[in-house]
């Protein structure tokens, strides 16, 4: 059955489907021998495709736990010159690239992988992947501030969906406290909206757990390769 190009180039781990259609415009895909630089094209199985001159199916999948230190760039490429992601793998020679993303001054687990199936299972509402969040806020929440997290609070128009809240430390004479937030959204800066929103503006933040997986012994900077055993369950299939 004939699918779009970028989902076909996804799905095999070569980039995220927006990714996709940048390389697709940009010329650097060709199918059946021919450059195709148009978005919509739609490519049979049989069909042949290579992106740079690499065959579609050319790279075996990888999967990385990842600690991202704050002051990095959840990107391929930045722009302004920044400090990304990647620069961590240079030893990689797969094409990987970040599942989701985390702000420049947010640290926390990153998965990294060119297995753009499961990225977009982990990324698809529909899953509801769960990922826990350590923030350091201003003021110290109340159980009424904490309630209101658990049932949704509304930011961008829109109510969001109840998450797990939980005061973990509190500092009365700094006035500030520690907060742990699991959410199942990924609509971006959700945290940190999220605790604007009932009058605790972050002012650090750490991504914890990202489903089955959490940070363990790693690092900032540090890396690791994903179990099998860990892989089947983020697939859904343990």
């Amino acid at each position: 059955m004939a699918e779009r190009l970028q989902k076909v180039m996804a799905e095999a781990g070569i980039a995220s489907r927006r990714k996709s259609e940048v390389l697709i415009t940009s010329g650097h895909v060709k199918v059946n021998g021919k450059t195709v630089t148009t978005l919509g094209v739609k490519v049979e199985p049989s069909d042949h495709v290579e992106v740079d001159g690499v065959p579609l199916n050319a790279e075996k999948l990888v999967y990385y736990l990842f600690y991202k230190p704050r002051g990095v760039v959840t990107t391929v490429h930045d722009e302004k010159g920044r400090k990304t992601v990647l620069d961590f793998f240079e030893d990689v020679p797969e094409r990987i690239y970040p599942v989701g993303r985390l702000d420049y001054d947010t640290s926390g687990l990153l998965i990294m992988t060119n297995d753009g199936a499961l990225a977009n299972r982990l990324t698809h509402p529909k899953y509801e992947v769960k990922k826990t969040y350590l923030a350091k806020v201003e003021g110290v929440p109340t159980n009424a501030d904490l309630k209101q997290l658990r049932l949704g609070v509304e930011i961008d128009g829109r109510k969001t969906a109840p998450a797990k809240s939980n005061l973990l430390d509190s500092d009365h004479k700094k006035n500030n406290a520690l907060v742990q937030l699991t959410i199942h959204e990924g609509h971006n800066h959700q945290v940190k909206k999220m605790l604007a929103a009932v009058g605790h503006p972050v002012t650090k933040l750490k991504r914890e757990r990202y489903g089955v997986l959490d940070l363990q012994s790693l690092q900032p900077g540090e890396y690791r390769k994903l179990k099998p055993i860990e892989i089947s369950k983020l697939k859904g299939e343990r």
